[in-house]
């Protein structure tokens, strides 16, 4: 009697465990209507519940800051007993290191960071890939052949970003130099917008960023030049100049780690996927010549078959230094440590 009183409190337990939705939160450094990054995050977030309904709850926190703030915010979703949790800015990593280690049963996931432990995964996307061919759309498209780059932080990621960008700009016009200016900011509307004016001002007709806000492309419809986008399809924000933009799009990752959790089969393994994968891709505008548009949309595809990569060498450095000989290709650890500007980038690593 004791045995079958046993198995049946173990069964009711599983069940209710079972029937009890999972709970997912996401913590977000900018606005989730930002029109970039967060909001495109937040879109992923939107399309768990579509897809798991009544299974999964889900909670988000905007407009945290990387530091002691993040770090109580991400404290508190695991004392509440949240499952999984997502920190999707790059400064959130010491934090969610040391919360994890004190949450063993709550699956922490780091967006674009690169320190893991035994509950704490990170994630990210190849943005150089399609970053690679927004530069093939500007270095087309230029008539001076100063391209502006609104730059975030110095930092790797954005680094890695802006000599891809820069590459694809050298692929098609080799006259034509990117030009950086730093923001050291994720989302400052008017920094950002002062920003591109300074490059605006030094004749740049095309400008291109990599922080959050639509600004950097309103200054350049402002002046009736052209713009590359980042995160999301902007062009709503600048019409008249949006000409491309490098694209996230998290929904089915996030759907991949949510299974995982549940069927008990995540790992703390980090994933860095690209065009092939969907989770990074480019969006063109009607402002983009015919003749462009196709040339980008055929490396697209090489891209995808593994027939080309954005950094094949002849790769030279700022002060004309060999990087990477003809055919080479930088390894991972390569690109994901990049601190040094390719030779056709105007402009200084703060």
């Amino acid at each position: 009697m004791k045995r079958f009183l046993f198995i049946l409190t173990l069964l009711l337990v599983t069940t209710a465990m079972l029937a009890a939705p999972l709970k997912v939160a996401f913590v977000f450094v900018a606005p989730i209507g930002d029109g970039g990054w967060s909001f495109m995050h937040n879109q992923g977030r939107l399309y768990l519940e579509k897809v798991f309904g009544s299974d999964i709850v889900t909670d988000f926190i905007e407009n945290v800051p990387e530091g002691a703030e993040a770090e109580s915010v991400f404290r508190g979703y695991a004392q509440r007993g949240y499952d999984i949790v997502f920190g999707t800015s790059f400064g959130y990593m010491d934090s969610m290191v040391k919360v994890s280690k004190s949450f063993p049963k709550t699956t922490f996931m780091h967006c674009s960071g690169y320190q893991v432990t035994d509950n704490l995964g990170t994630y990210f996307g190849r943005m150089y890939e399609p970053r690679f061919l927004s530069g093939l759309v500007a270095g087309a498209m230029t008539k001076t052949n100063i391209i502006g780059y609104v730059a975030a932080f110095p930092i790797p990621e954005v680094i890695r970003g802006i000599n891809a960008f820069a590459m694809g700009v050298q692929y098609v016009n080799p006259q034509a130099k990117v030009h950086v200016v730093w923001s050291n900011t994720w989302f400052d509307p008017a920094r950002e917008k002062e920003a591109a004016v300074s490059l605006l001002d030094i004749g740049a007709d095309v400008i291109a960023q990599h922080q959050d806000s639509p600004a950097p492309q309103q200054a350049a419809q402002d002046r009736g030049v052209y713009s590359i986008g980042y995160n999301s399809d902007m062009s709503a924000f600048a019409p008249k100049a949006f000409l491309a933009a490098p694209v996230w799009n998290w929904g089915p990752y996030y759907e991949k780690v949510v299974r995982s959790v549940m069927e008990g089969t995540w790992t703390n393994a980090q994933y860095w996927g690209g065009i092939k994968d969907g989770t990074v891709d480019i969006v063109l505008s009607d402002l983009v010549p015919s003749g462009v548009a196709k040339l980008v949309m055929s490396m697209r595809i090489a891209i995808i078959k593994g027939d080309m990569h954005p950094f094949v060498g002849p790769i030279y450095d700022q002060a004309g230094n060999l990087k990477y000989a003809e055919g080479e290709i930088p390894s991972d650890g390569d690109l994901l440590s990049m601190d040094w500007f390719i030779n056709n980038v105007v402009g200084k690593i703060q």
